[in-house]
């Protein structure tokens, strides 16, 4: 099945970070289809405290046959592992930060994951990632893809320094 996942990051080295959570989530790919990286984005921290650093953000699309909620706690343990406690406050500035956002068609609610990512069309750092790596996407409860949401957002009047700004390929 083809696997979304955002990756974020606003303390310490952000783009080692990035690279390593990259790094690891890769050796869950299976050959049934590309391994695809977003470019990096530098954003605005959305919904953080006051004084937040910047995060980086990027995304990825790959392939694998393990259970969503394995999946999941595949990436809670990437993220422990490169320094983001267990409980840590909500939207606080962190090392790292991976969400699944979708998995193939699948569409589901559960205590611990809801699928596609809940929010996905509400955060231009998750999209506009995205449209760099799958465009033309429609996710399950949505009519449109993610290139036209990111138009949407392009002409809504958010201010052009509160879009992502690309800066590099990891």
């Amino acid at each position: 099945m083809r696997i979304g996942i955002a990756l974020g990051s606003n303390l310490d080295d952000r783009l080692a970070l990035l690279r390593s959570a990259r790094k690891r989530i890769q050796s869950f790919h299976e050959d049934s289809g590309p391994f695809l990286c977003s470019r990096i984005y530098e954003t605005v921290p959305a919904d953080c405290p006051p004084g937040s650093p910047l995060f980086l953000n990027a995304a990825l699309e790959m392939s694998s046959s393990l259970p969503p909620l394995d999946f999941l706690a595949e990436l809670q343990r990437i993220e422990r592992d490169l320094g983001r406690p267990r409980n840590h406050g909500f939207h606080t500035p962190r090392t790292i930060d991976l969400d699944l956002l979708y998995c193939d068609n699948l569409a589901f609610r559960l205590p611990d994951l809801e699928l596609p990512h809940p929010r996905i069309f509400e955060r231009p750092f998750v999209l506009f990632p995205l449209l760099d790596i799958c465009p033309d996407r429609i996710l399950p409860g949505k009519n449109i893809p993610i290139r036209d949401q990111c138009q949407h957002i392009q002409t809504s009047g958010i201010a052009p320094q509160d879009l992502p700004s690309p800066l590099l390929h990891f």
